[in-house]
């Protein structure tokens, strides 16, 4: 029971000092923000909104990638 108690210790204690990768969080929020994208946008066209193409799907994806960006490093 001691050896399981010691090893959440341990491992509670490396997640709470890690700060992780950077370049894997900013991978993982265009990955996240482009599929994103494309759903607004495939759903805003479904509605009759906009035109779903590649040009409409990029700025979305760049734009929600900026605000995430922005609240997450603040």
């Amino acid at each position: 029971m001691s050896d399981s108690d010691s090893e959440r210790d341990g491992f509670e204690a490396g997640t709470a000092g890690s700060q992780g990768d950077p370049r894997v969080l900013i991978a993982m929020n265009a990955i996240l923000s482009t599929l994103f994208a494309w759903t607004i946008v495939w759903g805003l066209s479904f509605l009759g909104a906009v035109e779903f193409g590649l040009i409409n799907v990029a700025t979305a994806a760049v734009v929600l990638f900026a605000i995430t960006y922005l609240v997450t490093m603040n």
